[in-house]
């Protein structure tokens, strides 16, 4: 039998938009908003936004959103992590929860290696070993959270070698194995096809698509054949087509328009809610550039290949956003934010609808198994399985195997490592430089003291830095290690930059610079960390 979880009409979310801090105002004057979804680590529980609280009190549900989680990483997920988001969902009275099917982090016991921060999602490989670890990690988030959780496809410019399954028949195996919902983001499904050309309509074919809870829609730019999702910029035509082709599917519950940066005025965010809502109410589907349209007299929507297709499109993949990948600086009693570096103890669920819900709930079963799902041929029998599901002994394994690949690959994107065997080096260096980049702008936001001290050679001095220089910690604990870098090698030469820099970093940090006995360890330890 299917888990696959159904949205009750009671349940349907209706449109939404992102909730910003920069566009509070502008959210809550917007017509017709049924909901919004905020990023969880950019809100206190214990002291809400005013605005959020305002919205709630209209009626207007609140999502929170994870971005921290690393769910599709080799490690368990952190009990911390899962205790505030849960924290989080009960605070805002939401009916669900969604995170992203990314690792953010690799390294540490599992490969007794030092531990590192992406700063982003990447991608995880569609094996059968990371199906059975993501698996088991939805599981455990699922247990240790009070309402439904839903996971979202990301974008990606990294193949992984030897895949086993498409984007569709991994999601459909997962829901199958798991009855999670999906956050389907039809802007990642093009960036996707895009940079890695993967068809948008493949996948849709082998989604369960009544497993969604709901869908994103942002909009990015293209610039020399390369798609950059950067939430920045105006919903284009070709998501919009991808968009009409689930609409064609099935009608999902939610639609949220994302934008993270370079906001527009209401007028034009209103104007974007107006067209997507239009392209809701189309009959069928739009061309998808590049992409045949779907027909009911055509191949069944529920077929595809079982190979993973090959791609030769490069390109920087997703560059954009606030979605950090879980690492940043605590929420504070403001109510928000850059991101948590959270980690605490579940709680068991009491939820109805995790117990399986009624046949009109919004968890309720389908009644058979998918096909794509089948096709995978990695069917949950295949597994050792306990009183509740798989063993989690079965698992240590996969997660050993998983935790290598991840540590070899994230080494070499953040701390200069040769590529992994199967990997292309030269879409590898696009990638690495565009977390460098990342690294850069988010830290200047965090802390824009750095870039007015240093001038026009902040951006190349952090640049240089971060080629070789991991994150340890969140975008501020980047921040400090960065101005204590600089400070080791006397820098910035000029004298009065260089005092200024040292009294913002003795402000945030300790009482004093450290020693030449603590900067020579340091340079030592980097030297080796590099390696």
């Amino acid at each position: 039998m299917s888990h696959a979880p159904q949205l009750g009409n009671a349940h349907r979310l209706g449109i939404g938009i992102g909730w910003r801090p920069e566009i509070a105002e502008a959210v809550e004057a917007l017509p017709g908003i049924d909901w919004v979804e905020a990023v969880a680590e950019n809100v206190c529980p214990d002291h809400l936004p005013d605005s959020l609280v305002r919205l709630r009190a209209r009626g207007v549900t609140v999502v929170p959103h994870g971005v921290s989680l690393g769910l599709g990483g080799a490690g368990r997920p952190d009990t911390k992590r899962l205790t505030d988001l849960a924290e989080r969902a009960e605070a805002l009275g939401s009916p669900l929860v969604t995170e992203h099917i990314a690792f953010v982090r690799a390294g540490g016991p599992l490969t007794a290696s030092p531990a590192l921060e992406a700063g982003h999602l990447l991608p995880v490989p569609r094996t059968k070993d990371a199906l059975r670890v993501l698996c088991e990690n939805v599981r455990i988030a699922q247990d240790c959270l009070p309402v439904p959780l839903a996971v979202e496809n990301i974008a990606a410019l990294i193949n992984w070698p030897d895949e086993e399954m498409t984007e569709g028949q991994f999601l459909a195996e997962l829901v199958e194995r798991t009855g999670v919902r999906l956050l389907i983001d039809v802007a990642n499904l093009h960036t996707n096809h895009v940079n890695r050309g993967e068809d948008p309509a493949t996948a849709l074919d082998q989604l369960p698509v009544e497993a969604i809870a709901y869908v994103h829609v942002a909009g990015g730019i293209e610039r020399d054949g390369v798609w950059h999702d950067t939430h920045a910029h105006p919903v284009s035509e070709p998501v919009l087509a991808v968009l009409a082709e689930l609409r064609s599917r099935v009608s999902p519950p939610g639609v949220l328009l994302e934008r993270d940066d370079n906001f527009p005025p209401p007028a034009e965010l209103s104007a974007e809610l107006t067209t997507i809502r239009e392209t809701l109410r189309e009959p069928g589907p739009r061309p998808v550039r590049g992409v045949p349209v779907a027909t009911e007299s055509g191949p069944s929507r529920r077929g595809g290949t079982t190979t993973p297709p090959t791609t030769t499109a490069t390109g920087p993949g997703r560059t954009d956003s606030t979605e950090t990948g879980g690492t940043g600086t605590p929420a504070t009693a403001t109510g928000t934010a850059t991101a948590t570096e959270s980690t605490a103890p579940g709680r068991a669920d009491t939820h109805p609808a995790k117990a399986g819900g009624s046949a009109s709930g919004p968890l309720a079963p389908a009644t058979a198994a998918h096909p794509a799902a089948e096709q995978a041929g990695t069917a949950a029998s295949a597994e050792q399985t306990g009183p509740s599901g798989p063993d989690p002994a079965s698992t240590a394994p996969a997660r050993q195997r998983l935790a290598l690949a991840q540590a070899s690959l994230l080494s070499a994107l953040v701390a200069g490592t040769p590529a992994p065997e199967g990997f292309d080096s030269r879409r590898l260096g696009v990638q690495s430089r565009a977390l460098g980049a990342k690294r850069a702008e988010v830290v200047a936001k965090v802390a824009p003291e750095l870039p007015r001290i240093l001038g026009g050679g902040y951006r190349a001095a952090f640049l240089a830095y971060a080629k070789s220089r991991p994150m340890r910690g969140g975008y501020r604990r980047d921040a400090l290690d960065f101005a204590e870098h600089l400070l080791i090698g006397d820098l910035p030469e000029d004298p009065a930059a260089r005092r200024e820099l040292t009294q913002w970093w003795r402000d945030r940090s300790g009482p004093r610079p450290p020693s030449r006995a603590v900067r020579i360890a340091r340079v030592a330890r980097a030297v080796l960390v590099g390696r």
